[in-house]
């Protein structure tokens, strides 16, 4: 196989444990993972949590916004049961919780679920870890709040999501590969990180390497994709199961 393609946990361990839980991270760290993706928004105190949907409704059973509710109010959601009783007790954490969790070598993949309006706390708290800056790396799928990141965090990669054919929508008003790596390019962004659906075949990932690009796919969990990608020479590949795609692969 090819080491050069990293594989991302999606969430932490996600198929095993609660997703963007502590609990989910360090299980992707104590099976070896390389990196970790996490979601981060605002709470209504201006806290950031690590946290995929907007509201708590699904993994909560609250149904109520995120960023309608104080980290107190956040801190008493167990976002564990869901899973299974095991995992019985699991909290929203923090993103400065998470941090430390980073073992050296390994990284943290960061998409920013909000706006713009999140980017002074995420500076604070990135510049006042003891991370190094290849450890960081930022996503998120609105263009001017990327844009923005990497005017403000120039340290960091910084890649633009698409969602490409995910939505049956997405086949007829997505933007095309020229596109986005025309806005990559203009906006000195560091890569592209796509949905693996059938957008992305073997010309689109050429073109976007041959345009020295970075490109991460999302979200496989199907080991001959992984593979065949893998050939194609993509650079990181995000899965809800870590441990098993690395052995599995050739």
């Amino acid at each position: 196989m090819n080491k050069s393609c990293t594989i991302i946990a999606h969430r932490g361990e996600s198929f095993d444990a609660p997703e963007n839980t502590i609990a989910s991270i360090n299980l992707a760290w104590d099976r070896g993972a390389e990196a970790v993706e996490v979601d981060i928004q605002l709470s209504l105190d201006n806290q950031i949590v690590v946290f995929h949907d907007q509201s708590t409704r699904r993994l909560g059973n609250k149904n109520k916004p995120v960023v309608k509710q104080t980290l107190e109010e956040l801190k008493k959601l167990d976002i564990g049961s869901y899973k299974g009783t095991k995992w019985t007790g699991e909290k929203i954490p923090t993103l400065k919780e998470v941090l430390p969790t980073i073992p050296q070598g390994k990284k943290i993949v960061i998409e920013i679920k909000c706006n713009s309006e999140i980017l002074d706390v995420l500076q604070t708290e990135l510049s006042s870890s003891i991370l190094e800056r290849h450890q960081i790396e930022l996503i998120g799928f609105d263009l001017r709040t990327i844009i923005a990141a990497k005017q403000m965090m120039p340290q960091y990669k910084v890649l633009l999501l698409s969602e490409l054919d995910y939505h049956w929508y997405g086949k007829l008003f997505s933007p095309s590969i020229e596109t986005l790596i025309e806005r990559c390019k203009k906006n000195n962004l560091d890569g592209l990180d796509l949905w693996a659906g059938k957008k992305l075949n073997k010309h689109a990932v050429k073109k976007i390497k041959s345009s020295g690009l970075l490109l991460y796919v999302w979200t496989v969990n199907d080991i001959s994709q992984a593979a065949e990608l893998i050939e194609w020479r993509v650079d990181g590949i995000t899965t809800d199961r870590a441990q098993w795609m690395r052995k599995e692969l050739p």
